[in-house]
C-alpha cells in the first residue's frame, strides 16, 4: 500500500497515533529539562482539507471531524484536540500532521528535527517551518536519520517513525531499524506506526518484535472494523518505553491508553467488529 499523507490526513489512524503522540509529548513536558522530538517521514506538516488529495477519499470526515463533533470527548484528547483547533482553525481548514503538533505543543528550548525524502514535500516541509529556530529540516531518508541523529546531545526525547508502506518488506525494515535505534538511545520513547490489513503480515511484525525486540514495548490498535483484505480496516501503535500516564490505571480499572482506545473505536466505529488492543509484547 502507498500511505502518502495528504491522502489520508485526519483520519481515523491519524486520530490515534496523534493523540498519543500529543500524550507523549506533554508527559516530556513535565520535567524542565529540554528534550528531542525526530520524525523520521514527516510529509509536508500540515494539509490542506479542501486540497485534491484530501478531497480524493474525504477520509477526515469518519476520523476528525467526528472527534469535533462529539459532544463529551475522552478527557485524554484535550490536549490533541485543542491544538488540532489552535492550529486547523474553526471550522477545520487544516489539519496538523505530526510535525505541526510536535512544534505546537514543544517548548521554546526543546529541539526538533523534521526528515522528508520525497522532493516537494520536503520543500513545502521547509517552508512551514522556516520561522521556527527550534527545527531542522532535512531532505532525507528518515531510517538514515536514525542512524545520524541519535543519541540526541538532550538524553531525552520522542522518536515518531512513520513511513508510507509502500511495500511489504516495510515491516521487516521497521524491526530492524527500532532495534538498532533503541540501541543507539535506550531510554528514548519510540513510536512506530503501521497498518492493518493483512493481519497475517502485521501480525508477523508483532511476533517478531515479541521474540527479539527491545524491551518495555507495548502494541496497540484500534480497530474501525473487522478485517477486510481489500483496505485498511486497523491502525497500530508500537511504543518502546511508555510513560506511565500513558499506562497507568485509571478510575475505570483500565490504562489510560486503553480507556482512550475503547472510546475511540466507539466513536470511529465503521462498522461490526470496531475494538480496540492493547497488548506488551515485552515488558
Amino acid at each position: 500500500m502507498n500511505y502518502r499523507h495528504a491522502y489520508h490526513a485526519g483520519n481515523f489512524a491519524d486520530v490515534m497515533k496523534h493523540a498519543v503522540l500529543a500524550l507523549v509529548v506533554e508527559h516530556l513536558k513535565k520535567k524542565e529539562k529540554p528534550f528531542f522530538l525526530l520524525d523520521t517521514h514527516a510529509g509536508t506538516g500540515m494539509t490542506d482539507l479542501s486540497g485534491e488529495e484530501a478531497q480524493k477519499t474525504g477520509e477526515y470526515g469518519q476520523g476528525i471531524a467526528r472527534l469535533l463533533a462529539a459532544a463529551d470527548p475522552h478527557p485524554a484528547l484535550g490536549v490533541y484536540l485543542d491544538a488540532v483547533r489552535a492550529l486547523g482553525g474553526s471550522p477545520l481548514a487544516l489539519y496538523p500532521g505530526s510535525p505541526a503538533l510536535m512544534a505546537h505543543l514543544a517548548r521554546a528550548n526543546d529541539r526538533l528535527a523534521f526528515c522528508e525524502l520525497h522532493p516537494e514535500d520536503a520543500a513545502t516541509l521547509r517552508a512551514n517551518f522556516r520561522r521556527d529556530a527550534r527545527v531542522k529540516c532535512h531532505e532525507m531518508d528518515g531510517y538514515t536519520a536514525l542512524k545520524a541523529m541519535l543519541p540526541p546531545k538532550e538524553r531525552r526525547g520522542l522518536i515518531l517513525i512513520d513511513p508510507p508502506f509502500e511495500d511489504r518488506g516495510e515491516f521487516g525494515t521497521l524491526a530492524r531499524a527500532l532495534g538498532e535505534a533503541t540501541r543507539r538511545f535506550a531510554t528514548g520513547t519510540f513510536l512506530l506506526w503501521y497498518p492493518v490489513k493483512d493481519p497475517s503480515v502485521s501480525g508477523a511484525f508483532l511476533e517478531r518484535l515479541a521474540a527479539d525486540g527491545p524491551p518495555k514495548t507495548l502494541a496497540l490498535e484500534l480497530h474501525v472494523m473487522a478485517t477486510d483484505p481489500a483496505r485498511m480496516t486497523g491502525s497500530g501503535m508500537i511504543v518502546v518505553n511508555p510513560p506511565f500516564s500513558l499506562t497507568g490505571e485509571g478510575p475505570d480499572g483500565k490504562s489510560t491508553i486503553r480507556s482512550l482506545l475503547d472510546w475511540l473505536a466507539i466513536t470511529l466505529s465503521q462498522g461490526p467488529g470496531a475494538r480496540a488492543r492493547e497488548e506488551w509484547l515485552r515488558d
